[in-house]
């Protein structure tokens, strides 16, 4: 199958690449500026703004994923409109050449970062209804703007698509002001943790390998038109965070610093059917499946074999037990 990932150069998306090339697929990376290079993959430097090349890159695909985007939520508020045009104008743009240029299904990397602005409490489902006044941050904005986009192509130009929100990923290849990262650097430079507010706040962590698999498996057709949450197994907090990192590498004294503005708090998202939407499991036949002590071991020893090389390791092996 012919396919297009648009940030395949990035931490998620390179994993993505190399699973789908794995699976056995054709493709395309889209990427002006790729970190991480797949050797079976073709690389088009390519800018999303770039009209005529977009569309050639993405003409004819069976499935274009769109990765691309302002995912730093600090680098976002500070700068919100460049975040306000990348990822939603950047998104129109894909869209818009998957309409013309004959490409079968947008699959849109959202985040459960957007169900911040549910309307209601306890456990939510994927069709949850928005409410406007808790959207927050502006980052948490630009996913619902480019979810509203996704429909409405869909709704006037037939255009098919896939919504998956990541859960908060981690793993190799990881940026490295991510918070597991940065823990992880801390303790192996014998530096203080610090804790932005009480250190209760829990996320569904996601490895990226898992993460990864799931995208595969959104290329299945029942998968078109769905709206689907792709979280970790089991809340961590960030406290329980550093006691992990530290109980790997070492003991370092942990402090305490402010809460950051409109943060995401995490929420209970359900992973059964709503309505039309299904859930990733009964739909994908998809679980995550590597626990998260299991997955800080694995960036470690990426990050270790990255020390002994002197080079940043490349993809990892296929087949890697959890």
């Amino acid at each position: 199958m012919q396919l297009a990932v648009t940030g395949g150069g990035g931490f998620i998306g390179s994993h993505v690449v190399d699973r789908l090339v794995r699976a056995g697929h054709d493709v395309r990376i889209i990427d002006v500026q790729p970190r991480w290079r797949n050797p079976d993959a073709t690389y088009l430097e390519v800018d999303l703004f770039d009209q005529a090349g977009l569309g050639a890159a993405v003409a004819d695909c069976a499935a274009v994923f769109h990765l691309a985007g302002a995912s730093n939520v600090n680098e976002v508020a500070a700068d919100p409109v460049w975040a306000v045009r990348l990822n939603v104008e950047g998104t129109a743009r894909v869209l818009d050449a998957a309409r013309h240029h004959r490409c079968g299904r947008v699959i849109l990397a959202s985040t459960v970062w957007v169900y911040g602005a549910a309307h209601g409490t306890g456990e939510l489902a994927e069709d949850f209804p928005v409410d406007l006044h808790s959207a927050g941050h502006v980052y948490v904005s630009t996913k619902l703007a480019a979810e509203l986009l996704v429909h409405s192509y869909k709704e006037m130009y037939g255009q098919e698509f896939t919504i998956l929100r990541y859960g908060i990923p981690y793993g190799p290849r990881m940026r490295e002001e991510l918070v597991v990262a940065r823990f992880v650097q801390a303790v192996l430079e014998s530096r203080p943790l610090t804790i932005a507010g009480t250190g209760e706040q829990q996320r569904n962590y996601v490895y990226v390998e898992d993460l990864a698999d799931a995208h595969v498996r959104a290329l299945a057709p029942a998968a078109a038109g769905q709206v689907l949450a792709l979280e970790g197994g089991t809340p961590v907090s960030v406290r329980e965070i550093a006691d992990t990192v530290q109980e790997l590498i070492g003991r370092v004294p942990v402090h305490y610093a402010p809460a950051r503005d409109a943060d995401y708090q995490g929420v209970s998202v359900s992973n059964r059917a709503a309505k039309e939407h299904r859930a990733a499991k009964e739909l994908l036949d998809w679980a995550p499946v590597t626990p998260f002590v299991t997955g800080v071991r694995r960036y470690l020893d990426w990050l270790r074999q990255a020390g002994a090389t002197g080079a940043e390791p490349g993809p990892e092996p296929a087949g890697d037990a959890p």
